[in-house]
């Protein structure tokens, strides 16, 4: 490994595939003015390492086996507001990437991206810059003008999603099956669905919902 000088840029990779962090670290490594100074391959480890090492840039990725890259960011920066943090994924759902945005990621950037675009970017996000890539803005603005889920709606349809009918569902949140219903219809043309079994489709593929 190289020495680390003191104008490098010191990068933690946060990915559960040691392969991706293998390739991610050979990337960032053979840049002159950046190294990656630890990983981690949960999120458990990712906020240990932070605190540790209170790296410049973090490079996180979305999905990890102990709770989302989304949440760990949030509990980073909860102790350290300042911290830089930029998600690498594969997700391109629109609602995982406003949360990620709203959570204070200062990027979200695809891993079919170019390794000089990659490297480029850890700059930028250091230097106090957010970039947010062509492709992620269309899918952020494809949905910019929809009316999102409300907390129940979101509840309703992760029922509907495991197969329970309305009564079912009026049963387990207690409310009427009157109400589940009307939460269904508010559901489906907000996603501009057809039906309920659409509505979980769309909501699927958006991100709104997890299996």
């Amino acid at each position: 490994m190289k020495a680390v000088v003191r104008s490098q840029i010191r990068v933690l990779s946060v990915d559960d595939h040691p392969l991706v962090r293998e390739g991610f670290a050979t990337i960032i490594n053979s840049e002159p003015d950046m190294q990656v100074i630890a990983q981690a391959a949960n999120a458990r480890e990712a906020i240990q390492r932070f605190s540790d090492h209170q790296p410049d840039v973090t490079v996180m990725d979305l999905t990890l086996p102990d709770m989302s890259g989304i949440d760990a960011m949030g509990t980073i920066r909860r102790e350290f507001p300042e911290a830089r943090i930029m998600i690498l994924t594969t997700s391109e759902r629109d609602t995982e990437i406003r949360r990620a945005l709203a959570a204070g990621a200062r990027s979200y950037m695809l891993k079919s991206m170019p390794p000089k675009d990659l490297a480029q970017t850890i700059r930028e996000v250091h230097a106090g810059k957010k970039r947010i890539p062509p492709e992620v803005a269309a899918q952020i603005a494809e949905h910019i003008t929809d009316d999102p889920l409300s907390e129940r709606e979101v509840e309703v349809l992760k029922l509907v999603m495991e197969g329970n009918r309305n009564r079912e569902i009026a049963n387990q949140l207690l409310i009427s099956e009157e109400t589940v219903k009307a939460h269904m219809k508010h559901i489906i043309g907000k996603l501009g669905a057809s039906d309920r079994t659409q509505a979980v489709t769309i909501a699927l593929r958006r991100g709104v919902i997890h299996l």
